[in-house]
């Protein structure tokens, strides 16, 4: 039997030594959105996660020895829509927004995912897509949010 080892948050540890073994916890986007959830990392170490915080890609979440944990977002199938000016992108992003699904905006596309509302919409429009499989990371509700803790920031 092996040993859980409970996690409470995931700040990140101190910047990694050379020495320090990178080992994967693979989770789905909707287990990284919980916040109490067990997962296994690659070397079948088993973590309980119970955290005030939902973590993110990439977070490090644990070191051990030789051994740096770190969690990664598993990739998953969703839309690509190839975009050629960042225009043409905040018009997609807003229309898929308005249809409240969350988008992932690049360089060169935005990313959604599938469902028959989007595909819909796309169809519509005349706009093309790809399904591509990736970490999708769309922008999340807070993402906007920022939080000034400096001495001299008092609010409005």
């Amino acid at each position: 039997m092996t040993e859980l080892t409970i996690i409470q948050n995931t700040t990140h540890p101190p910047a990694p030594q050379e020495h320090h073994a990178r080992v994967r916890l693979l989770a789905s986007r909707a287990t990284l959105a919980k916040r109490r959830w067990r997962g296994v990392a690659e070397d079948g170490r088993e973590f309980g996660f119970d955290l005030d915080e939902t973590p993110s890609h990439g977070a490090h979440f644990f070191i051990d020895g030789a051994k740096r944990y770190v969690l990664e977002q598993a990739p998953e199938e969703v839309l690509e829509i190839p975009v050629a000016t960042m225009e043409q992108a905040a018009r997609i992003a807003w229309s898929l927004g308005n249809l409240h699904f969350g988008v992932q905006v690049l360089a060169g596309g935005v990313r959604v995912m599938e469902d028959p509302a989007v595909l819909q919409l796309l169809s519509r429009e005349g706009i093309a897509f790809k399904r591509v499989n990736c970490v999708f990371l769309p922008l999340s509700a807070g993402a906007h949010h920022h939080h000034d803790h400096s001495p001299h920031h008092h609010g409005s």
